[in-house]
Formats: structure tokens, C-alpha cells, sequence
């Protein structure tokens, strides 16, 4: 299951799915400069997006990245 980051505001990154939304409590990981960054699902947006949680610093995270 893959998504894209549409959304950052501090530790909360909002997430967009082709398909099928993951389950709340589930872990997503970003690669982003040589590290991977854990989010946690935390609620259901509607029009197949998520809301997730930051599990470590997202400053100067881009948009667009692959979840």
C-alpha cells in the first residue's frame, strides 16, 4: 500500500492513498535523507486520506514524498 504526503503541520503529516486507507494505529515509514520516518495512522480524513502522527522531527520534510 503506497500514499503521498499532501500535508505537513509539525508533527502531523497528512497522507493520500490510491486505494485502500491502512488502519488506525498502523505504522507507514517515509524515506527521507538516508533516514525512515515513522507515522502512526490517527484518523480517517475521507477521499482516501489519513492523518497520521510523527514519530520523529518532520522540519523540512517536502510534500510529495512516497509513503
Amino acid at each position: 500500500m503506497k500514499g503521498t504526503i499532501t500535508q505537513i503541520v509539525g508533527p502531523v503529516v497528512d497522507v493520500r492513498f490510491d486505494e485502500n486507507l491502512p488502519a488506525i494505529k498502523n505504522a507507514l515509514t517515509v524515506e527521507w535523507q538516508d533516514n525512515i520516518l515513522t507515522l502512526e495512522v490517527a484518523q480517517h480524513l475521507g477521499y482516501n486520506r489519513a492523518r497520521c502522527i510523527a514519530m520523529n522531527d518532520t522540519a523540512g520534510m517536502p510534500r510529495n514524498l512516497e509513503v
